[in-house]
């Protein structure tokens, strides 16, 4: 009896193990054989750009009557201080845009509204480039949004370049090589068309990688622009890059003398020095017109740093055209007396492109390299100084 009683409870276990293996080993099968069900969360609901409703044809108004309008509550006088142009000029490069380039077109949208106004945008890329302000500073008077008036520097930058650039960043013709030589001669300075230095730019957000490439003296990266300006602050020469050494003695170049030994040199330094203050004013004049390039640069594409300096040079150049009659040192009239008395003139017989035989460029290439020429150049113009300033103490 105990024996049988045994058996039965061991055939007991027995099948009851067995049903548990097989049940988990149909439930491992099933585990493998049935892809596992993904339990998908539900979107997010995408967020809305804030529409602000800005009254664009309120901040045209407004505009319109503080500076255009016949009966205008800010003076010409103020129009200057804030815009840096007189208002013809200012005038002339918002009809020319406003004609020649689809962006600064006023247009109607899809519902008929007008859109901004090429008043509104032209202003709010010269109070930027002339203040230096945020994008959104002029939100508030203007009604343009941040992102608007980005596009509006950016479109306005390659308008100007395009539209203006080549008149304003020509090369000298021969009649005004004739008239900086003529002032050149009356300043006692046989041959001279302008003075050449540079100033620096600091690059607030240059990339980690090209900080030692733009990086001088100061410490800091810098972009610098080398300028050839004349006496009446035009830039003639524009070059916009990494800093770079100093200039080399060519006979087209006539530097200072920095420890003259003798009362003769010591004479020429003082005017020649005195001489080449003239792109220091107009780095001056463009640092006081544009506090864009005064400020550093927060851009991040050097192109586009390089573009607005470009503009700047532009802007400051029609400036300079616009209102030279009312600061300019010299007379033209004076230089009808001087045509035979002249010691530089221009030979007009003297083709302006580049040569295309390669032995004819690399002597003039020589020739202008040529330190003992820029040794006599020196020595000539200090006897002329000399001997057209009188005697030297």
């Amino acid at each position: 009896m105990a024996s049988s009683s045994y058996n039965n409870f061991d055939d007991t276990i027995d099948e009851t193990l067995n049903q548990v293996c097989d049940q988990i080993s149909n439930q491992v099968w099933q585990s493998l054989l049935t892809p596992p069900v993904q339990h998908q969360q539900p979107p997010k609901p995408k967020k809305r750009r804030t529409y602000i409703e800005r009254n664009r044809e309120v901040g045209h108004a407004h505009l319109w009557n503080d500076y255009f309008s016949e009966d205008a509550t800010y003076l010409p006088k103020m129009f200057r201080s804030r815009f840096r142009m007189n208002k013809p000029l200012f005038m002339r490069i918002v009809e020319l845009l406003g004609s020649e380039i689809p962006f600064f077109q006023q247009r109607r949208d899809a519902t008929g509204r007008l859109g901004l106004s090429a008043l509104q945008k032209c202003t709010t890329t010269i109070r930027m480039m002339a203040y230096g302000l945020a994008a959104d500073a002029v939100d508030e008077y203007l009604r343009l949004s941040e992102t608007t008036v980005f596009s509006c520097l950016d479109h306005f930058v390659d308008a100007i370049i395009n539209c203006f650039g080549d008149e304003y960043l020509r090369r000298p013709t021969p009649e005004d090589l004739q008239r900086l030589l003529d002032i050149g001669e009356f300043r006692r300075f046989s041959g001279m068309i302008g003075s050449i230095n540079c100033m620096h730019w600091e690059w607030k957000n240059c990339l980690t990688t090209w900080k030692g490439q733009y990086t001088c003296g100061s410490g800091k990266p810098t972009i610098v622009l080398e300028a050839v300006a004349s006496q009446d602050l035009w830039i003639w020469h524009a070059f916009f890059g990494p800093p770079d050494g100093i200039y080399p003695k060519w006979s087209t170049f006539i530097q200072s003398i920095p420890l003259p030994q003798t009362p003769k040199y010591s004479f020429f330094a003082t005017h020649q020095e005195a001489a080449c203050k003239d792109v220091e004013r107009a780095f001056g004049v463009l640092h006081a017109r544009f506090a864009i390039v005064k400020n550093p640069a927060l851009l991040w594409d050097k192109n586009k740093i390089g573009n607005i300096m470009i503009v700047c040079i532009i802007l400051h150049n029609m400036i300079v055209e616009d209102e030279r009659d009312g600061y300019t040192l010299f007379d033209p009239s004076e230089f009808t007396h001087m045509e035979s008395n002249r010691t530089s003139e221009v030979d007009f017989t003297v083709p302006t492109t580049r040569p295309s035989c390669v032995s004819t460029m690399m002597n003039i290439r020589l020739s202008v390299r040529d330190r003992n020429k820029h040794k006599q150049l020196q020595d000539d113009l200090v006897d002329n100084i000399c001997a057209k300033f009188g005697e030297y103490h």
